[in-house]
């Protein structure tokens, strides 16, 4: 049984021996015309590489995180130690989007 994209390359295949525009065959092979010209654009594409055995892979994500109370170190606010060793001094009334962008970006690949 051929694959999806073996299917769509032999159709584009034939739309661009048959000299027709993509509306008219579509038609003529009971396809969408913007199904069809998106196929040959995506099949004009290179294909992505597979990736390496020996690339490394991102660290899972942590499913739990310590948390441990301290008094009197950051008045008004938090502060977080990340695995790094980094530590991030939150303020009351922080914008909470902005501390994930931070923390994420700090995250070893």
């Amino acid at each position: 049984m051929a694959s999806r994209r073996e299917e769509w390359a032999q159709r584009v295949a034939a739309w661009q021996r048959s000299g027709q525009t993509a509306k008219s065959y579509a038609r003529s092979i009971g396809v969408n015309a913007g199904t069809l010209t998106h196929w040959a654009w995506r099949l004009g594409r290179p294909q992505p590489a597979q990736p390496s055995p020996q690339r490394r892979q991102r660290a899972p994500k942590p499913a739990m995180i310590e948390v441990v109370r301290t008094a009197g170190i950051v008045p008004d606010g938090f502060e977080l130690q990340l695995a790094s060793g980094h530590r991030v001094r939150v303020p009351e009334g922080f914008d909470a989007a902005a501390l994930r962008r931070l923390i994420v970006k700090d995250r070893p690949n």
